[in-house]
């Protein structure tokens, strides 16, 4: 599978290696975050398994967020930039990154790609990483949050099968509730008990990009971060005087 983290095969993956890797992506991952930090940008690890709606999310996010914060992405994919291609026509400036056999990204990757985005005046970086529910999780980008998507045609059982993805989220994005009506033996207790097995802080946001429910609170979410970052006293503290205060939702 992966020749980046070696997932393929684990026997052929010493320690000591791993451990190098991580070590070299996780000061490139300093650096990016240094950099977003200083011009006010909340970067957000978006990740989920393959269809799980990621790309839908960030289109509709476009279009009930309006004109009141810029967005931008970088969109992951091992063999294509059609995810991109898809946010740019949704009017969001993004960056695809075609990763070849690695199932992931890393810090290197999102740093030569902030390189082709606007250099100033993002407030929102969605950085859509490859689908998948296990390496995504080991590699630390820069982000300032972790977001996890799962949607209900996944089952209830996926915080179990893979706890270091729903450990590491801030938040859980519960997607595509608008095909509840033809699911009928889901069990959204049991997703959420199951997210409070593993979580240390369980949030979970009911939503659907296609109906709408639940968008409200996810864009509340997104503003509670980015106030977060920019409060007095945060390692995201800016003075830029051109910034736009945080629209509500």
């Amino acid at each position: 599978m992966c020749d980046t983290c070696g997932c393929g095969d684990h026997e052929i993956v010493a320690v000591d290696v791993h451990a190098s890797l991580l070590a070299a992506n996780d000061r490139r991952a300093r650096h990016n975050r240094e950099h977003l930090r200083a011009d006010g940008t909340l970067a957000l690890n978006l990740m989920g398994s393959p269809g799980c709606g990621k790309t839908a999310l960030l289109e509709a996010t476009a279009r009930r967020r309006g004109s009141g914060l810029r967005l931008a992405a970088i969109s992951g994919d091992l063999a294509t930039d059609r995810d991109a291609q898809r946010l740019r026509a949704a009017g969001i400036p993004s960056v695809g990154i075609t990763t070849g056999s690695a199932c992931h990204l890393d810090a290197r990757m999102v740093h030569e790609a902030l390189h082709d985005l606007p250099a100033e005046g993002i407030d929102l970086l969605f950085i859509e990483n490859v689908g998948n529910l296990v390496c995504p999780a080991i590699y630390d980008l820069g982000q300032e949050r972790n977001v996890v998507m799962v949607s209900v045609t996944e089952g209830e059982d996926k915080p179990l099968k893979y706890p270091v993805m729903f450990r590491k989220a801030d938040l859980v994005l519960v997607a595509k509730t608008d095909l509840l009506p033809a699911l009928p033996d889901f069990r959204l207790d049991l997703l959420r008990e199951n997210l409070a097995r593993v979580m240390p802080d369980p949030r979970a946001v009911v939503l659907s990009a296609r109906s709408g429910e639940g968008m409200g609170a996810w864009l509340a979410w997104l503003d509670e971060a980015l106030r977060e970052l920019r409060a007095p006293g945060s390692p995201g503290r800016h003075e830029r005087k051109d910034r736009p205060g945080v629209a509500g939702s």
